[in-house]
């Protein structure tokens, strides 16, 4: 497997790359291009990027086998995220190796621009002596105002607790039980930050709600000689609403590691602002940082490669090693009854019902067998495409709702997974599947609502029968003739007399006559030859 190692990481994490005889690792030594990058990816499977590399959908288009990408940091805004899930390239970051770095970078840019430290250095390195310039503010008793209470936000509000600080935070998903577990205070709204901080430190990603929150209009609503520290994104802040604040002084200071263009170029307002702290985007560098990174995006990416393993993706549900371990004989089994299904059905399918039961609802991740069944599925009814990272946002485009349930209901069975197809309320067909003896011997055992025993292998011949003395004689003596060889046979009728459900399990594919002379049988309907 080629891995293609973009950006520098650390050296450790390189050789972790090498030590796998499975791969065959290629190091740039100079950021490429999206033209040049477009040249050499055609069998790249792994990229591994830092923020300077851009993974465009240009550069994802020119690499078909390409499966993951890896980021040796925490923002992913130089990946296009959406157009990776749309070719079911996963994209994973390591947001644990640089979370103390930037933490302890955000709050010593807190303390420099509390005590104006740069600028006094500045002047005493030009043989000054300005005490009465640096006249500073204190940290104690003061609230700091946290935007994204994650790893990195959290870390910043346990330093200002220990400086006597009041932290208040705002987080869509920071949960009243965790804040006071961290002892801060959670708020609803940004505007309660904008409020009520002394110092406001940004640690969101980038998003469609977050570009630009920090404005004109959003500073007006600040206290006074508000203090503003970013080390989060440069897109966060809108640079000229914060130039004119920090020229009339509604913004007392402003401590900056990231910019909406960077480089900075070097006639930007801020190098000429004397209240302004400048760093050139430091947040992960240093060399713990980076070597927690490069040793962390090497073992994702070897994890997923070769395991299957998903860990900090972000475009898809996280499954350990030895959860995936566990839940992967199931995948094996909803695979193929997607498929059995998709092979079954001619009508159109607006809804897909999966039931979890038994031992199966307690599983510790379900997501990616719902997955593998609807990516069956929708293969085999001819989704262009589809696969196990594209399937939800593909159905949902298609009009396809997926729902799960997990279900206490009594059976036979010690797991089952059973499918059901609907339009509208119309139930279509449904299918379901365990295990014999062990995972490694899946079965369906219900098939168009009724008991069936299954072995899930190879070419099966599906058809409905009248239940008449002979009628499995007659079947048998025709596929016979044909020299059609019948590995395994499921026969369940409704009552004696009545309609029987028989299905085949065949060595080899069904000839065109033989299923022509089946279908001149008055006694036979429904016949449907299906390979798994």
């Amino acid at each position: 497997m080629n891995v293609l190692i973009c950006d520098p990481i650390s050296p450790k994490g390189i050789a972790l790359f090498k030590a796998r005889p499975e791969f065959k690792v290629t190091v740039l030594d100079k950021r490429l291009t999206e033209a040049e990058l477009i040249l050499i990816v055609g069998e790249v499977e792994a990229m591994v990027v830092r923020s300077e590399t851009k993974i465009t959908k240009k550069v994802l288009e020119a690499a078909p086998k390409l499966r993951v990408v890896g980021r040796a940091g925490v923002g992913v805004d130089n990946v296009d995220v959406e157009a990776a899930t749309a070719r079911g390239v996963v994209v994973m970051n390591t947001p644990g190796g640089n979370t103390i770095t930037t933490a302890e970078l955000t709050f010593f840019m807190l303390g420099a621009l509390a005590r104006k430290i740069p600028g006094a250095h500045g002047t005493m390195t030009a043989g000054k002596w300005d005490r009465k310039l640096f006249q500073g503010a204190e940290l104690f008793e003061k609230t700091l105002g946290v935007l994204g209470a994650g790893r990195i936000g959290t870390e910043v509000a346990k330093r200002a607790l220990a400086f006597g600080m009041k932290v208040i935070a705002y987080d869509p998903f920071l949960t009243e039980s965790r804040a006071k577990q961290l002892g801060i205070e959670a708020v609803s709204d940004p505007d309660e930050i904008y409020r009520a901080a002394d110092f406001i430190t940004v640690h969101m990603p980038v998003t469609k709600e977050t570009r630009g929150m920090i404005n004109a209009a959003s500073i007006a609503k600040m206290k006074p000689g508000v203090r503003i520290v970013n080390c989060a994104r440069g897109e966060i802040i809108v640079e000229d609403d914060l130039v004119a604040a920090l020229q009339s002084g509604k913004v007392a200071g402003a401590a900056l590691d990231v910019f909406c263009v960077e480089p900075l170029p070097a006639e930007h307002p801020f190098r000429k602002l004397p209240n302004v702290v400048l760093t050139p985007h430091l947040g992960a560098s240093t060399e713990e940082a980076q070597e927690k990174c490069g040793i962390e995006v090497a073992e994702i990416i070897t994890g997923f490669l070769l395991t299957g393993e998903v860990r900090n993706a972000v475009n898809l549900p996280g499954v350990d090693a030895k959860t995936y371990e566990l839940v992967k004989p199931y995948i094996t089994l909803g695979d193929k009854l997607g498929k059995l299904l998709s092979q079954l059905t001619t009508s159109p399918v607006d809804r897909v019902h999966i039931t979890y039961g038994g031992n199966a609802k307690d599983l510790p991740a379900t997501d990616p067998i719902t997955r593998a069944i609807v990516t069956s599925f929708l293969a085999g009814q001819g989704a262009k495409g589809v696969n196990t990272i594209n399937v939800r946002s593909l159905a949902q485009a298609q009009g396809v709702t997926i729902e799960e349930k997990k279900s206490a209901e009594m059976v036979t069975f010690n797991e089952w997974l059973h499918v059901q197809l609907f339009n509208g309320h119309e139930k279509l067909i449904s299918a379901g599947g365990t295990f014999f003896g062990s995972p490694n011997n899946p079965r369906i055992v219900r098939l168009f609502s009724q008991p069936v025993e299954i072995p899930i292998t190879g070419t099966m011949l599906l058809l409905n029968n009248t239940d008449r003395p002979g009628i499995v004689g007659h079947l048998g003596t025709l596929l016979a003739k044909h020299k059609v060889n019948i590995a395994n046979m499921s026969l369940n009728r409704d009552v004696a007399g009545g309609k029987a459900l028989t299905v085949f399990n065949l060595d080899s594919a069904p000839p065109a006559e033989l299923l022509a002379e089946i279908a001149k049988d008055k006694d036979i309907s429904n016949v449907h030859v299906v390979t798994l």
